[in-house]
């Protein structure tokens, strides 16, 4: 399947829809929680065995975006949409034949191997076909469609618990919520397959419209095009620029999703003793705050990049970050809002991550091959998806076998974290442009390289 050609005069604009119909439907996999407890009532499941189809998909998104990378980019976002069309939609109909004949392994096949495949390929899908659209706002293109991934709870936990009240908490009518997901998606997800295009190579645009003003938008210069460093997926894995941004996406990950994964309990515990307890409903009203914050931080926080840069954003991420936390250990069982607030923003900074982490890679390595870059680095999020919550609950349960309840149960959690920023922080500090042995013009003599101006030109 080649890659779609934009013909002339197309709007560079309906290419964050065709990315943001993949991102929204994929960002269910943040709503699994709606299904955990009627899974656990009718499969006879513990909680952490309905944890399961979760955990494996989040695994298998890191591994599929890292192994899966380069062959995006060889063959364009439409076949990559494809893929994951297939696979998610795939994973949620063997899931209802696992619920159906309450074989619970098919469920985390379907949903964790297959339906975690389809995550991973429809993640990193729009990524650098995004960034070729829009050069001269990264950060905010990417942010559009990463701010889908954040935002598909909001749609899916609502729609999702209206479908079991409706159909039923048993094995059957989760059988059919889930039968549904699947078809459902696979109609939206269609959508972003056909409507998808890559931008036409400037030399053809020149032609066809008589003037250098390309399709595309906004474009370098050619003198810039070709200062600018491209790098390949292999070439990147060997430079400590990589490395570095993998810790670290990874530790800012790790402290988001600390607090995200464990929200509810959280601030039902920090306030058990006090005079304002929280209620039930005001602990989830707090997690749908935390999603709104998620989603809000991917589109703003990855703006706010193109105009102060990638590394001073991801000081504030880290920076800020870790005074949220800071503040939270000492004062936040003490002041509700105040442990609302702190929050929000570490979860604002933890989608707002996601986001930038594309066009950071971009200003480092080119656009070459960014779509493939960006699906090796995103095994931190699969070591961050273990990490973060493994602290927490780990450190929480041997808080309370030893007699301690409320913020006590957390403050340990907390401080490990505020040092994971403080290391992501460092890590980012050391960041420098890479070295120009890396570019693909000192490497056009390994096997496939392309024509660099002729690469550059097109991505330009």
């Amino acid at each position: 399947m080649s890659p779609p050609i934009a013909p002339v005069g197309w709007s560079r604009w309906l290419v964050p829809p065709a990315a943001l119909s993949i991102h929204l439907s994929i960002g269910q996999a943040y709503a699994w929680s709606v299904f955990k407890p009627p899974l656990e009532d009718a499969l006879g499941l513990s909680g952490t065995q309905s944890a399961l189809p979760f955990q494996l998909g989040i695994v298998m998104l890191g591994l599929s975006a890292a192994f899966g990378g380069t062959l995006v980019e060889r063959r364009g976002p439409r076949w990559a949409m494809t893929v994951a069309l297939v696979c998610f939609s795939s994973g949620f109909l063997l899931s209802a034949l696992g619920a159906a004949t309450q074989q619970f392994w098919l469920i985390v096949l379907g949903y964790g191997f297959v339906g975690g495949i389809g995550l991973g390929i429809g993640y990193i899908s729009p990524v650098s076909t995004l960034i070729k659209w829009f050069p001269d706002r990264p950060g905010m293109a990417t942010g559009i469609a990463i701010m889908g991934f954040g935002g598909g709870a909001l749609i899916a936990s609502p729609w999702s618990a209206q479908m079991l009240e409706s159909f039923g908490s048993d094995s059957k009518g989760i059988a059919l919520a889930f039968l549904v997901h699947g078809l459902s998606y696979a109609v939206f997800m269609l959508l972003g397959v056909l409507l998808v295009r890559v931008p036409r190579p400037r030399t053809e645009e020149q032609r066809a419209n008589g003037s250098p003003a390309p399709a595309a938008g906004p474009q370098v210069s050619a003198r810039q095009a070709l200062r600018t460093p491209q790098v390949s997926a292999r070439q990147a894995l060997r430079t400590p620029q990589f490395w570095l941004l993998w810790v670290v996406l990874c530790m800012n990950v790790t402290a988001g999703i600390g607090i995200l994964e464990k929200a509810a309990p959280m601030i039902t515990d920090f306030f058990a003793g006090t005079s304002t307890p929280v209620s039930v409903t005001a602990a989830a009203g707090f997690v749908a705050l935390l999603s709104a914050a998620n989603m809000a931080g991917r589109i703003g926080w990855s703006s706010t990049s193109d105009l102060i840069g990638r590394k001073n954003i991801y000081r504030v991420y880290l920076g800020v970050g870790t005074l949220m936390y800071a503040l939270i250990a000492l004062v936040g069982d003490s002041s509700k809002p105040l442990f609302v607030l702190c929050a929000l923003v570490i979860l604002s900074f933890y989608g707002g991550g996601f986001a930038t982490i594309p066009a950071y890679l971009k200003d480092l390595f080119g656009t070459y091959q960014v779509g493939a870059i960006h699906g090796r680095l995103l095994t931190a999020w699969s070591t961050a998806g273990v990490l973060g919550p493994l602290i927490v609950n780990w450190i929480a349960d041997r808080q309370e076998e030893a007699g301690k309840d409320g913020a006590d149960l957390y403050g340990t959690s907390l401080l490990i974290m505020m040092g994971l920023l403080v290391i992501g922080f460092v890590a980012n500090e050391l960041v420098r442009p890479v070295h120009p042995s890396h570019h693909l013009g000192d490497v056009t003599a390994q096997k496939g390289a392309p024509d660099v101006r002729q690469q550059q030109s097109e991505s330009a």
